[in-house]
């Protein structure tokens, strides 16, 4: 018996606790699309949970599992004393939410099970089913606390100030509305001029990129392969800059801006930008040029090329990885900076994105404006990133093995 307990009590354990996980997501994911009120119930979920786990543990074909699983939440939920306390939810939302719990939970625990039985258990096996529970929590966690507050962002910029006063926690969408979701965005460009706010911040962000790689791939190449005096020291001390917080030298660089009449201009955004990106770009780059085979620019300087030509000819088209990875991590730092511009700039013609948002908290202005202009400086830079992720991979882990 002692064999057999062990076997069911980690399946219960993990069984209770994940129903726990699962019933809470179905409540929340619930009341964000509905609007209803889904509570999980933490008590009858451990109980249902360990009991199901159990159950699971015997039966080994996933088919019949899950249904039993979908069957069991529904008959509980239809009872009324399932692991979601509801309020006022319809028939179909409580059936939807009985079968997104009871295909979560049976389907999962099935996959958790994998390595368990109900014989006395390894401890690789065990260790297996703790991972795979911990594995699928911190999915579930960390895609929550990204895609929670996004969904509201959206959501609230798609409603009316009608909808907003009457429930402010309604993050549900009214799609009876048609073209008329879209009216913050439409008034967002209209009335308060986002337009020239995303033409600046993309002509910052571009020459931003531009400046950095300018300095950045010259000295980061001089650090990686010349021999000066200092070198050691200079790419030790590349990222010191990374030590003082950027709040530290808010006021020297306002003061120094305003006595220069730099302060409220692109000009001064412009070359103050490129001093905090420079620095990771050079650290960046110079672990690349590291692991770039030496010989190669070798070659090229016995054919007859100049430094300078070597670069551009061989050490460029070889790095790009590299350089895709770096301007996109700089235009991101561009794009996304608040502090200098919220700072140093008080005209709204000159305004980037980040900037023209502050300029919409205001409580004169509706909060779906404000939302909206939140999404429309998200958006853009979430689809970059996505777009572009596999190369930024790929030059961030590039220089890292040498040859």
């Amino acid at each position: 018996m002692t064999h057999i307990r062990r076997g069911y009590l980690t399946a219960a354990v993990i069984g209770a606790l994940w129903t726990v996980v699962i019933a809470t997501s179905v409540a929340i994911t619930m009341s964000f699309a509905t609007g209803d009120a889904f509570r999980p119930s933490v008590l009858q979920a451990l109980v249902m949970g360990a009991a199901l786990g159990m159950v699971l543990l015997r039966v080994p074909q996933r088919g019949f599992a899950m249904a039993a699983a979908v069957a069991l939440f529904a008959l509980t939920l239809g009872a009324g004393f399932g692991p979601m306390l509801t309020d006022g939810v319809g028939p179909v939302a409580l059936g939807i939410a009985a079968l997104l719990a009871g295909l979560g939970t049976g389907w999962s625990l099935h996959v958790m099970f994998a390595e368990i039985r109900p014989g006395t258990l390894t401890r690789h096996e065990f260790e297996d089913a703790v991972i795979r529970f911990l594995t699928g929590f911190g999915y579930i966690f960390f895609t929550a606390i990204v895609a929670i507050p996004f969904y509201v962002m959206v959501m609230t910029s798609l409603k009316n100030q009608q909808q907003l006063v009457a429930n402010p926690l309604d993050f549900s969408l009214d799609l009876t509305q048609g073209w008329g979701l879209f009216r913050s965005y439409y008034e967002l460009f209209a009335s308060y001029n986002f337009g020239t706010y995303m033409v600046n911040s993309l002509f910052i962000s571009v020459m931003t990129v531009a400046i950095t790689l300018l300095f950045s791939v010259p000295g980061a190449y001089a650090v990686a392969r010349l021999r000066f005096k200092g070198q050691a020291v200079f790419s030790r001390s590349i990222l010191l800059i990374y030590m003082v917080p950027i709040i530290v030298l808010a006021l020297p660089i306002y003061i120094g801006f305003s006595m220069t009449g730099l302060r409220n201009t692109i000009f001064g955004i412009l070359l103050i930008y490129p001093v905090t990106t420079i620095p990771v770009a050079l650290y960046m780059l110079q672990g690349y040029f590291r692991g770039l085979p030496q010989e190669v620019e070798e070659a090229g300087l016995m054919d007859g090329l100049n430094r300078l030509q070597v670069i551009w000819k061989i050490t460029l088209p070889l790095a790009l990885p590299a350089l895709a990875s770096v301007s996109l991590y700089v235009f991101m730092i561009a794009w996304n900076e608040f502090l200098l511009a919220f700072m140093l700039l008080d005209d709204p013609s000159k305004f980037t994105l980040t900037r023209g948002i502050a300029s919409l908290n205001s409580s004169e202005i509706p909060r779906q404006h404000l939302m909206a202009g939140a999404v429309v400086a998200t958006v853009p830079i979430m689809a970059l990133f996505l777009g572009l992720e596999r190369f930024m991979t790929k030059g961030l882990t590039a220089g890292s093995v040498k040859g």
